[in-house]
């Protein structure tokens, strides 16, 4: 069993909101949740087993892309305004998704007349999302994405084509290589683990308390 080590010394994070991104497989939940531990943070959880269309859109991408990615819009817009509305003195929080996101996915999944419906569900939402301190982005290779997706074994992801998860990183790639809204760290998560080896854990959770204004670059050390 992994041990939670304790956190590192003046780890007291200068963050009030730090978000985990990166694509399918790449671990951003299961560190946001040991993040949260370590550091007594709220955890915000996009929840994605909630969603009644992700095995229909898995199944059959073409029929299931439209629901599965409307539910999400609806979800993720709702956490957003509960976060908006909650107490500005509330302690640190953890995310494993950034609204952004949704409409990543939505361009990946979704054919052109699709999207333009999507686009205009999304403008009338008029989302006030509350802006993140600090991104940390998480990368990987879709090798590493696969093996990762197939330990965990959820069921209706095991037919996951390789040509999506390329789309998606891609997509991923793209849109991080532009992003300048907040404090950007991006990490070479392709080779380490964060859960089950605690000085990889311990390397990156140093990065993240350090205060820091634009874009960062980090490969944690593969003892």
């Amino acid at each position: 069993m992994t041990s939670i080590p304790a956190p590192v010394a003046n780890s007291a994070s200068p963050y009030r909101y730090i978000v985990i991104e990166g694509p399918i497989g790449v671990g951003k939940t299961s560190l946001a949740r040991r993040l949260a531990e370590v550091s007594g943070a709220d955890l915000v959880l996009e929840s994605a087993e909630d969603n009644p269309f992700l095995e229909r859109f898995y199944r059959s991408p073409r029929t299931g892309a439209f629901p599965a990615q409307l539910f999400f819009l609806f979800q993720r817009a709702r956490q957003m305004q509960q976060l908006r509305q909650s107490d500005l003195f509330a302690p640190v929080r953890v995310a494993d998704f950034l609204l952004e996101k949704d409409r990543l996915f939505a361009r990946v999944t979704l054919d052109d007349e699709e999207y333009a419906l999507y686009e205009q569900v999304y403008e009338r939402l008029s989302i006030d999302a509350p802006v993140p301190d600090l991104v940390v982005y998480l990368q990987a290779p879709v090798e590493a994405l696969q093996e990762r997706i197939a330990r965990r074994g959820i069921r209706y992801e095991q037919g996951m084509e390789r040509e999506y998860l390329e789309r998606l990183v891609d997509a991923y790639t793209r849109f991080f290589h532009l992003y300048d809204a907040t404090p950007l760290l991006i990490v070479n998560a392709g080779d380490v683990d964060f859960i089950g080896n605690d000085e990889h854990f311990r390397q990156l959770q140093a990065e993240i308390t350090r205060p820091r204004r634009g874009r960062h670059y980090f490969n944690p050390f593969r003892g």
